[in-house]
Parts: structure tokens; C-alpha cells; sequence
């Protein structure tokens, strides 16, 4: 689905207010204010720790994502940066998605493996969204090259392919799902415009999300962009299934 990561190239988006949220000219609330709004939610600091299994709820069950990004010192230590390994197949099946046998054993072992490296080479690393260029993040840059490469993969689809790229990358890339997709209301150029709001107001959004990692009693292993993930996916996954909401 190439269209969910498609450049906004439409410059003549203007706000306007209805009944006294600011709106878009096509109607939607814009991103920014979208994302502060759901983040702002009580149920924010509460779901974190229903997540991750941390708190006064530790003793719930811990939902297998919260091992995601640690599993196996995660995927974007330095000696396996840029390599696909088989930690990492194991860390997207974490997120309830699977990528088939024969594009896993290409990525461990083959051409494809080789390909997705030399991309991700000059993807970088130690750098969140928020200090991103544009270029790390449009459609010419390399992550978005190795995220069309995965896709075009039999059986791997594009939230497969975002999730594996987020494992390798989780300050930069978000894992980005249907739920998520519908929480923010299906932005046409997710990563940039994700990257656009968390620069708003002197990165007020991103400053809001570390504030609530801290809050929920989170380590800073758990990157800003995972923890705004966890909230949109928690607070919104019981109303996206029971409503069907568009674009599931």
C-alpha cells in the first residue's frame, strides 16, 4: 500500500475552526492537535503500564510487544544495525505479524538480506523523528527505499515492512498499524507528517511524550515514538475493532 507512506504535496490545506476545534480544509482536525489531544488522555500513563508491565499493574499480564524494541539488546545495537537477524523476526512476531519463511530465510540468508543492509547503511542511527531531516524521512530517502523493498516482498505488507524497519530504527521509524493509521486520521504522508507535528511549538508534542514515559515508569529504552504508539494503539483498538472503523 504505497499510498500510506505518500508524500502531502497539496499546498493549499488551510485551518479552520469548527465548533471551536481547528480544522483542515478537508475537515480533518490537524495532526498536531489530533496527537496532543490523545496523548493528553488520562488513560495514557495507566495504558503504558498495562502495556509494559510496569507499576501497581505490574503483575497483569504484560502484553508480548513491551519486548519489541529490548529483545535481545534490540535491533539497533551497533553490531546488527544493518543486518536482519533472526532476533528480529522474532521481535515483529511480538507485534502480532509474521513474515513468511521464505522472504525470512532471503532477508537471513540471501540477496534481499544483502539489499535491505546496504540500505539501511545509510539509514541513521542514534537519531529520533524529531531531529530528522527531511530527507532521512521522504520518499527518496534510503528508509523509505528499504521499506518499498520489503513490500514488494510475496506476503509482506506494509505495516509488516514498517514494523521490521521500526525494530531497526525505533528512535526514527514508528511502528505504524491500522489502529494507529485510524487514531491520527490517516495522514497521506505518515512519517513526515508524524515528524512535522512532534517539531510543532518547540517539540512541545515530543517533550509531552518523554514526560509520559517518565510518568508511567518507563526507562529511556523505550523510544519516544514506541511510547507514542503504545498510547494511540491502546486508547483506540477496542473502538477501531468494535466499529470497523474505515480502513481496517
Amino acid at each position: 500500500m504505497a499510498a500510506a507512506l505518500r508524500q502531502n504535496l497539496d499546498p493549499g490545506r488551510e485551518a479552520r475552526t469548527l465548533l471551536g476545534v481547528s480544522m483542515t480544509s478537508d475537515g480533518q482536525e490537524p495532526l498536531h492537535n489530533r496527537l496532543s489531544r490523545l496523548i493528553a488522555s488520562d488513560r495514557a500513563v495507566p495504558h503504558l503500564r498495562s502495556y509494559f508491565g510496569v507499576g501497581p499493574q505490574q503483575d497483569a499480564t504484560t502484553f508480548t510487544g513491551s519486548r519489541f524494541e529490548s529483545l535481545a539488546g534490540g535491533g539497533d545495537r551497533p553490531a546488527v544495525a544493518n543486518t536482519v537477524t533472526a532476533d528480529d523476526l522474532i521481535a515483529v512476531q511480538t507485534l502480532s505479524v509474521r513474515i513468511p519463511t521464505q522472504a525470512a530465510l532471503d532477508l537471513l540468508e540471501g540477496e534481499l538480506g544483502g539489499q535491505l543492509s546496504d540500505l539501511l547503511s545509510a539509514v541513521p542511527t542514534g537519531v529520533d523523528m524529531v531531529e530528522a531531516e527531511t530527507a532521512d524521512l521522504d520518499p527518496a530517502s534510503r528508509a523509505h527505499k528499504a521499506w518499498d523493498l520489503l513490500c514488494k516482498q510475496r506476503g509482506i505488507g506494509w505495516v509488516t515492512a514498517g514494523k521490521l524497519l521500526a525494530r531497526k530504527r525505533p528512535r526514527l521509524l514508528p511502528v505504524y498499524d491500522q489502529v494507529v493509521r485510524c487514531a491520527l486520521g490517516r495522514p497521506e504522508s505518515p512519517w513526515l507528517d508524524l515528524r512535522t507535528a512532534l517539531r510543532e511549538n518547540d517539540c512541545a508534542l515530543h517533550r509531552e511524550l518523554t514526560a509520559l514515559r517518565q510518568a508511567a515508569g518507563l526507562t529511556a529504552a523505550v523510544s519516544v515514538l514506541r511510547v507514542c504508539d503504545v498510547v494511540l494503539w491502546m486508547g483506540h483498538r477496542e473502538e477501531h475493532r468494535k466499529k470497523g472503523c474505515a480502513g481496517t
